[in-house]
This record gives C-alpha cells, structure tokens and sequence, in this order.
C-alpha cells in the first residue's frame, strides 16, 4: 500500500513563503502522476498543482505565479514551494499520487497551513 507523508506546513505572516514536502514510501516514486489540492476549512477540497512523471506541470489559476510544485525522484518526494501567501491560502494542504498503470489513486494525510498576521 503506496503511502503519502506530508510535513512543512505552519503558520505564517502574509506575504511570506513555506515549502510543503511529500513523501512517498514507494521507490517507484518515478511513474507517478503528483498532485496538490488544499482545502480551506468549510469549503471543497480544491485543485492546486500537478507534475506529470515526465515533469509537465499545471497550476490552478488562483496559484499560479507562486506556487511551483517540483519533484525529487531520488528522494521520493514531491514539493510545493508557495511564495507570496494570502490568508486565502489558509487550509489544509493534501498530496496526491496517481499510478498510470492501473489509475489507483492515492492520498496524504494533509498538512495544515495557516496565513495570518
């Protein structure tokens, strides 16, 4: 069973960056298709970034411009490097791992996220 750990999540000031990190437990890390969603308390789970295996990558059009979600696939482990944060970005922060091969899906735990001054 494909396990997803999310870490660096945190309070932060408006205007300042956090990185989220994803760790997943299989080495076949590589073949996966990754996502971000976040969900803000109260509201529907959200689409935020995708990085193809191949390394594509799309954003939402509320994160684009940044946020850049990356890949390390000698760690096994995806990123979202979030700059410029808005208290609008203020909610749980879930990665996603898609399996090509057999569309098996696969999800993190979540990590909070809080903008505030």
């Amino acid at each position: 069973q494909v396990q997803l750990v999310e870490s660096g999540g945190g309070l932060v000031q408006p205007g300042g960056s956090l990185r989220l990190s994803c760790v997943m437990s299989e080495s076949t890390f590589s073949i996966y298709h990754m996502d971000w969603y976040r969900q803000a308390p109260a509201d529907q789970r959200e689409w935020a970034a995708t990085i193809a295996a191949a390394g594509t990558t799309i954003y939402a059009s509320s994160v684009r411009g940044r946020f850049t979600i990356s890949r390390d696939n000698t760690k096994n482990t995806l990123y979202l490097q979030m700059n410029g944060l808005k208290s609008e970005d203020t909610a749980d922060y879930f990665c996603r791992a898609r399996d090509p091969t057999d569309r098996r899906v696969y999800w993190g735990q979540g990590a909070q996220v809080a903008v505030s001054s």
